[in-house]
């Protein structure tokens, strides 16, 4: 019996890593669509990635300490319903048209996602062998990459109509002029969202009514008033691994995104490709990850998830030196390989960090949460790189090869558990 509540926790808690996947990986796509509504260019546009991960900053420490005070059902059920709510709020956005609102409404549903990844983290890795709790996130995490595959295969089409008019390249037969174009594609952007609400309102309501586990943390029980116990602990990060494990989430985050972000602004702007076939190349992108996510749980079996992540590393630092030296089609093909070389690298890099932490695992994981603050400052760098130097626009790619040798040092040393 224990065992069937164990399989049906980590279902569920399976079925948040591939929602936050979907939000976060729609991203890109609205970026693209953004420049066109609401006429901006690829740094200006990059913000939208500021205001979804500035959540990521600001909330981990205050829902650590919720979760600690309720429990991880209580955050994970909040956080489903608040995401939910920012997914209805581009119907309202739709009218107003600003980018500032668009901007607020990704950070409310950054703000609940935030609350499903702080609890599901160290949710699978508490839940079973602490020996095989790396691979066992990485299988999790695998759901993150079919979700990451959904966005950018088909919701992404949804969205991108393959026009890409100007007001001076506007047909003149067009219905409604260009106030009709940029309605049409404003409209565009509520579909994948309203999807999104619904499924996250339906696994809210599924999870209240299933009893959740609760899991063992240190030397008491989830839950449990412990006196003179802190919500919070900052002492953790004396933990070298912790720390460490902190730094290389910063840069790997930022790195990876400041190449999910500007994908389809690559393809589109600067390779020459049509929307509808840079959306293809991102799904196969995101398909590449999803692949690369079960093959590296597979071979965890085999191999030590440190050198794994080392050896990763390795390669993505080699594969980002291919895109700044040629870009075009080359650099492209290399990003796939990016993509597959990057699958385990987050959820590697969690667990190791969660190392040996006991009853401060919801801090330490609260800390790793909000490194993902490296997505909302790296990719705009990038961007600004890449919109300032438009003959040479593959040298933005500096930014990520300098990200994955922090990760490569991670894998090497950084992990290393010191008492």
């Amino acid at each position: 019996m224990k065992d069937k509540k164990c399989l049906l926790s980590l279902t569920l808690i399976f079925c948040l890593f591939f929602l936050w996947a979907i939000s976060s990986n729609l991203l890109p796509t609205m970026i693209r669509q953004l420049m066109k509504t609401c006429e901006l260019n690829a740094f200006e546009a990059s913000f939208t990635e500021s205001a979804y991960w500035l959540a990521y900053f600001i909330f981990p420490i205050p829902i650590a300490m919720f979760m600690k005070r309720y429990s991880y059902k209580a955050g994970i059920i909040f956080g489903l319903l608040t995401a939910a709510f920012g997914s209805l709020l581009f119907f309202p956005a739709a009218m107003l048209k600003e980018y500032w609102a668009y901007l607020c409404i990704f950070f409310i549903i950054a703000t609940g996602m935030c609350f499903l990844e702080t609890a599901a983290n160290p949710y699978v890795t508490a839940l079973g062998d602490p020996k095989s709790a790396p691979r066992r996130l990485n299988l999790a995490q695998s759901f993150n990459g079919l979700g990451a595959f959904i966005a950018g295969m088909f919701l992404s089409k949804l969205v991108l109509s393959d026009n890409d008019y100007t007001q001076e390249t506007l047909p003149c037969d067009y219905p409604g002029g260009w106030c009709g174009f940029i309605q049409t594609e404003t409209d565009s952007m509520k579909t994948p969202y309203l999807i999104l609400a619904a499924i996250l309102v339906v696994i809210a309501v599924i999870i209240a009514f299933c009893q959740l586990p609760r899991i063992k943390e240190g030397n008491h029980n989830e839950g449990e008033k412990v006196e003179g116990e802190k919500l919070i602990d900052f002492n953790v990060l004396k933990r070298s691994h912790l720390r460490w494990g902190v730094i290389c989430q910063f840069f790997y985050n930022g790195g990876q995104t400041a190449i999910n972000s500007l994908f389809l602004v690559y393809c589109c702007k600067y390779v020459g490709i049509a929307e509808s076939t840079a959306t293809t190349f991102f799904g196969i992108y995101m398909l590449t990850f999803l692949l690369g996510r079960w093959i590296g749980t597979l071979l965890m079996a085999r191999f030590k998830p440190q050198q794994m992540l080392a050896a990763y590393a390795i390669a993505n630092v080699a594969l980002c030196g291919v895109i700044m030296i040629f870009g075009g089609y080359v650099g492209l093909y290399a990003m796939i390989g990016v993509s597959f070389f990057m699958s385990i690298m987050y959820p590697t890099e969690f667990s190791l960090a969660l190392t040996d932490l006991g009853e401060n695992t919801k801090s330490g994981s609260a800390f790793l949460v909000m490194a993902i603050i490296g997505n909302a400052c790296l990719p705009q760098l990038s961007a600004y790189i890449m919109n300032s130097n438009p003959e040479f626009y593959h040298i933005a790619y500096i930014v990520p090869l300098i990200c994955f040798i922090f990760v490569a040092f991670y894998g090497m040393k950084g992990y290393q558990v010191k008492k």
